[in-house]
């Protein structure tokens, strides 16, 4: 343990009497709980930062967008509005926040909307009839009791490895995993063998209701603008500069040094919201590239033919029907 983490070990002991004391409430139903007669699905995390949230979404908008009307309802970080607000193309993602923009211009069929209070967000999304509602990072949402619950920890940073804060990164107790029907691995290596995924489960400590899954990231050989696409492999003859505003860009990073792309990185705090000065200092560059998430934040703020972003995706290691199913049946139950 680090000489921090040992100063802030006795705010974490705190911060664990309260939250634990929040949850026991929860659990005894001293405090309320609303569940819900149709599909209610939250994909959430025990860690702060990025453990692949918004990939967990679109994954699951895309396993759903034949067959049923899917609403996804997001706090909407950083965003600038209030209260309950229905996310359009055309929109700002200043106004909306950054991914719940990404999701409406991705999948522009799926009715997106923004809330912090779950709860009266969801009473709001009934009046546009989804057949299922897709919760984004509501783990820790108590007053709302999804009726299925996906826990992502990531690959690198595996919530049993973790101290609560601020000595640590966990929202909680490791114990909350108990509420998920799912865990979800994610970002582990493409080649993670099954010796390592089976030590993983064992430190994991899945209960037995729960299965646990290994995801990695898949990233595209092609960077899109507003206009076109170009190859990934040939942009190493121009000038192009790495710009992320995410929790975690390490694998991103990984990836285009695996493909021997080498370029400037300008890192930025996670939804970050640029500033004037950031924003005249990155309109001199030749060329941006980057994540899906900060062009939502860019493109309305930067020339659109010198700026770029690289899709990602979720790709299961093992047993992707055996997931798929377990949404499907759990949809078709309701």
């Amino acid at each position: 343990m680090s000489n921090l983490r040992k100063l802030l070990y006795p705010f974490s002991v705190l911060y664990h009497g309260i939250t634990g004391m929040r949850n026991v409430l929860y659990d005894r139903n001293v405090l309320r709980s609303k569940s819900y007669d149709f599909p209610v699905i939250c994909v959430g995390n025990l860690n702060t930062g990025g453990t692949g949230k918004s990939p967990m979404i679109e994954y699951l908008l895309d396993l759903l967008k034949k067959d049923h009307v899917t609403a996804i309802l997001s706090r909407g970080y950083k965003r600038q509005s209030k209260g309950f607000r229905l996310v359009e193309i055309e929109d700002a993602a200043i106004i909306t926040g950054d991914e719940p923009l990404q999701f409406k211009n991705k999948f522009p069929q799926s009715i997106v909307a923004v809330d912090a209070n779950r709860r009266e967000g969801i009473e709001k999304l009934i009046n546009y009839f989804p057949d299922v509602i897709l919760l984004d990072d509501a783990f820790q949402h108590r007053k709302v009791e999804a009726g299925f619950n996906i826990l992502l920890t990531s690959y690198s940073d595996l919530y049993v490895n973790d101290l609560l804060l601020p000595g640590g990164n966990l929202r909680e107790s490791i114990s909350g995993a108990s509420r998920a029907e799912v865990i979800v691995v994610t970002k582990c290596p493409e080649d993670l063998s099954m010796e390592d995924m089976d030590k993983i489960e064992r430190l994991l400590k899945p209960l037995p209701h729960q299965k646990v899954y290994f995801t990695s990231i898949g990233y595209s050989d092609k960077i899109f603008s507003e206009t076109e696409s170009l190859l990934l492999e040939d942009i190493k003859a121009y000038n192009y500069t790495l710009v992320t505003g995410i929790a975690n860009p390490k694998p991103l990073i990984s990836y285009l040094e695996e493909k021997r792309i080498k370029l400037e990185h300008k890192k930025f705090p996670d939804h970050h919201n640029f500033s004037a000065k950031e924003l005249k200092q990155l309109k001199h560059l030749p060329g941006i590239i980057t994540t899906e998430k900060d062009y939502m934040r860019l493109k309305d703020k930067l020339v659109s033919k010198t700026l770029f972003y690289l899709p990602i995706r979720v790709n299961f290691l093992k047993d992707k029907e055996g997931f798929n199913s377990q949404i499907l049946n759990f949809i078709n139950k309701k």
